[in-house]
């Protein structure tokens, strides 16, 4: 099952690295990784897709919370939540075929970011299963391209946030032994 986890932390470097060392060491692959700015820049949002057993998901949030840099990890799987990803798409076909692509695309809610001679480039932003079922489609007309940008979601349960202070780096350090997450 693909459990999707939002991750509030410090915007410092090595904090990427530190989330994914923790994942590659148990073993899971990340299916998408997606990290900005908040509105303060001192603080980064990361939404990460990952494919694990519903047993472990409890587990593996209470060890992202214990990482340096880390403010809050939240399990976003079941909960009341909104989670999107955009698809850039170029579609190459043949002139016949550029009325049908259109109203495709419209179907689909994309839109038409670029025109050529040889197609189009299109952006589409949705759930992932309907932009699975869109690439699909677009591949019945010609040669596509895709970009895609990875699962980004947002909880929409009312709760505040329940920050902890950052540990200090040399506590950190230790903790991190004890546990024996490097």
């Amino acid at each position: 099952m693909v459990q999707i986890i939002s991750l509030l932390m410090e915007n410092k470097a090595g904090a990427l690295m530190r989330v994914t060392g923790l994942l590659t060491a148990r073993g899971y692959n990340i299916d998408s990784l997606t990290v900005a700015r908040t509105l303060d820049p001192g603080l980064s949002r990361m939404t990460i897709a990952v494919e694990i057993e519903p047993q472990g998901r409890r587990q593996l949030i209470k060890q992202m919370n214990k990482l340096i840099n880390v403010l809050q990890a939240t399990d976003l799987t079941d909960g009341p939540s909104v989670t999107r990803e955009m698809v850039l798409m170029r579609v190459r076909a043949a002139q016949e075929s550029r009325t049908a692509i259109l109203k495709e695309a419209e179907i689909f809610g994309a839109r038409v970011v670029d025109s050529t001679i040889e197609g189009f480039a299109l952006e589409a932003t949705g759930d992932i299963e309907k932009l699975d079922e869109f690439i699909n489609i677009m591949q019945s007309y010609g040669e596509i391209e895709v970009t895609r940008s990875g699962a980004v979601a947002v909880s929409l349960e009312t709760k505040k946030l329940r920050l902890s202070p950052p540990i200090p780096c040399g506590e950190a350090m230790m903790a991190e032994d004890k546990n024996g997450v490097v």
